[in-house]
């Protein structure tokens, strides 16, 4: 297994908020506060979420130049980390 899909698939069992954020933009781009009310997290914590997400390459921020608004999307690292966690 390769380093990158073991540190993501570790940080995600670590957090359920992180996995329900993850799941989230499995199928679609979203805002931080349209995957909040989906999942009933507060926007901080999915910002909070998001960002640890990023930094582990497991989603993107696809309009980092907007403040507000901003929309995610699931890389395809991200992808392979959700098929190899058990529901």
């Amino acid at each position: 297994m390769k380093k990158k899909l073991i540190e993501g698939i570790s940080i995600i069992e670590m957090s359920t908020h992180r996995e329900k954020v993850l799941r989230e933009l499995k199928n679609s781009i979203k805002t931080p506060s349209k995957i909040g009310k989906s999942v009933s997290i507060s926007t901080s914590n999915v910002s909070r979420a998001l960002q640890e997400l990023q930094k582990k390459e497991l989603v993107i921020c696809i309009n980092p130049e907007k403040k507000i608004g901003r929309l995610y999307k699931i890389t395809d690292l991200g992808k392979e980390v959700l098929e190899h966690i058990v529901i």
